[in-house]
């Protein structure tokens, strides 16, 4: 599958530039074809067969069974069609006809495939989270499924294509015809809308996510926005942050230096999680405990890995984070400035540059919890004591903070994040086409994900009251977080990444879960029982990361906001007592 998949583009590309019966070095052949007919014909293909996504969903609007509701859909396709043929218009070139039409249905067909498989939109995050996936990702979406329907939309066209040889036209001729299809395309598109402005803008306005499904315009216009982005965004100059920063108070005269283990959750929906009143006993070993503080009602930055990630480390808050111009150190650099040791343990496909300056590793591949070269999370923690002794000693002496970058319940294979005994709910969905699975199915092995991270955190706690090692560290403190949550299914949508406007609240709701030592308790002035009753229905967010952990770690900069510090009430009030 993956073999063909690959060799689908090369041949494409040259099959549109191969040469034809017809052509001048071919005497015998077809009978040349103009290139505004390639234009037309191909618009009109990518406005119904590839923009079927669009279609469905303009038939879910209210009234579409109406003579009114028909005419909006041919008023919306002729708009499709228009936008499709202006932008070939452009490209109608000898040269450059065939690639780019060859190119925009291969976006198309695999555009349409993820659209109508998952629900997802296309967008310039989305098109980031496709250049950031590793091969070991991009292998879990691979089904015949997507073969079968990248080739049903995408061969038909390129099979006439490459059948027939365009038409030479003169430079001049060539410039008129593709300049009479421009205005012709801009004319008809801006009568269509006219025709139907306020229906169109009303479903604009009330489906939002409409707009993201124009099929292939909506991926041309993504890579153009990310194509812009170093106009926007210098991304050559570091800008410090938190160059002041220095540890407080609690760091004079001590006998033990402070660890805080920050986890980072991949795809957690807080609603799964048991500890969070999830009818089902997915964190059977963290519920148990009376010692956690579970903040319900956590929101996160991003829908994905790649807004998200960056964003939580940022001091900008999503808000800021979203419109900056700039690219700023983060919450990693702040600590290290003041000291501290860091390290990045990573069991994904990256840390996003978020850990560019500090040391990094990967689990080491155990047979036993790596099977084909995936490792469960529990990896992680093989040699943690050794890679943490490695670190500099000087800064050691000071604290410690570790980041663990889960591969958690990512997906859409979610059956492979949990070991055989972990498999609590059956059956599970060992499909990548999710839809192909009964909705339970999916659930099923996603909350088995879930049941796998219970295991994992717990393991980790136990790892930090191992004897010998709490000794150490007995001033230790974990912070468990997810970066985004996730769709399985409601509504018809899956796995994550929609546009944070319109995104379902599973995709935004995510576990937050804090521990502290009583050595960690004394040291901060912070009670576990203050903070599950202040943070137990709290909303927090992921802006309340950054300034969190510095609050924590008693780090005093510049860069630090008490008012978003989640911590700071009960060390406020653990110091009146």
């Amino acid at each position: 599958m993956l073999s063909t998949l690959r060799r689908l583009l090369p041949m494409a590309l040259r099959s549109a530039f191969a040469r034809r019966p017809g052509d001048p070095a071919s005497p015998s052949g077809r009978r040349p074809i103009h290139p505004a007919q390639v234009v037309l014909l191909t618009s009109a293909w990518l406005a119904s067969a590839c923009n079927l996504p669009l279609w469905q969903a303009v038939a879910r609007l209210p009234g579409q069974g109406s003579l009114r509701g028909w005419g909006f859909a041919l008023a919306f396709w002729l708009i499709v069609m228009a936008g499709n043929t202006a932008l070939l218009s452009l490209l109608a070139w000898r040269w450059t006809l065939k690639p780019a039409v060859v190119l925009l249905l291969l976006m198309a067909a695999f555009g349409a495939y993820f659209m109508l498989a998952y629900g997802i939109v296309i967008d310039a995050g989305m098109l980031v989270n496709v250049q950031q996936t590793d091969p070991r990702e991009a292998r879990d979406l691979l089904s015949g499924r997507m073969a079968v329907t990248v080739s049903a939309l995408a061969l038909p066209p390129l099979l006439w294509l490459r059948r027939r040889p365009l038409q030479r036209l003169g430079a001049l001729r060539q410039l008129r015809s593709n300049s009479l299809l421009l205005g012709g395309s801009i004319t008809v598109g801006l009568l269509s809308l006219l025709l139907v402005f306020q229906d169109f803008a009303s479903a604009m306005r009330n489906h939002s996510q409409m707009r993201y499904l124009i099929n292939p315009l909506n991926s041309v216009y993504a890579l153009g926005h990310l194509a812009a982005q170093p106009l926007r965004m210098d991304t050559s100059v570091l800008l410090p942050l938190g160059r002041d920063a220095r540890l407080g108070a609690s760091y004079a005269g001590q006998t033990q230096a402070p660890l805080l283990i920050l986890v980072l959750g991949e795809t957690g929906r807080s609603q799964n999680f048991g500890i969070n009143g999830y009818e089902r006993d997915t964190t059977a070993l963290l519920a148990a405990r009376k010692d956690l503080i579970s903040a319900r009602n956590a929101w996160s930055c991003g829908t994905s890995t790649a807004a998200s990630l960056p964003c939580m480390f940022s001091h900008l808050g999503r808000a800021g984070y979203a419109g900056r111009s700039a690219n700023h150190e983060n919450l990693l650099d702040v600590l290290q400035h003041a000291g501290l040791a860091l390290l990045w343990v990573d069991n994904q496909a990256g840390c996003k540059g978020v850990c560019a300056r500090i040391a990094q590793t990967r689990p080491a591949t155990d047979p036993a919890l790596c099977p084909d070269g995936e490792c469960l999370d529990r990896a992680m923690l093989d040699g943690l004591s050794a890679q943490i002794a490695a670190l500099p000693a000087a800064r050691r002496q000071r604290g410690t903070v570790v980041v663990l970058h889960q591969i958690g319940s990512h997906g859409p294979a979610y059956y492979k994040r949990s070991a055989p005994q972990n498999k609590k709910f059956m059956p599970e969905c060992h499909s990548a086409a999710l839809q192909e699975c009964a909705r339970q199915q999916v659930v099923n092995a996603y909350d088995n994900s879930i049941v796998e991270t219970d295991q994992f955190l717990a393991a980790l706690l136990q790892w930090l009251a191992a004897p010998g090692h709490a000794q150490d560290h007995a001033q230790a403190a974990m912070i468990y977080v997810s970066d985004h949550g996730e769709s399985l299914g409601e509504n018809n949508l899956y796995l994550h990444g929609l546009p944070y406007a319109i995104a379902p609240d599973v995709q935004k709701h995510v576990p937050w879960i804090t521990w502290l030592s009583p050595a960690m308790q004394a040291r901060t002035g912070l009670a576990t029982g203050c903070l599950q009753r202040d943070l137990g229905q709290r909303q927090i967010s992921h802006d309340n990361y950054f300034h969190s952990v510095l609050g924590l770690m008693d780090v005093q900069t510049s860069a630090y906001d008490p008012a978003l510090d989640m911590f700071a009430r009960c060390k406020a009030r653990g110091e009146k007592e």
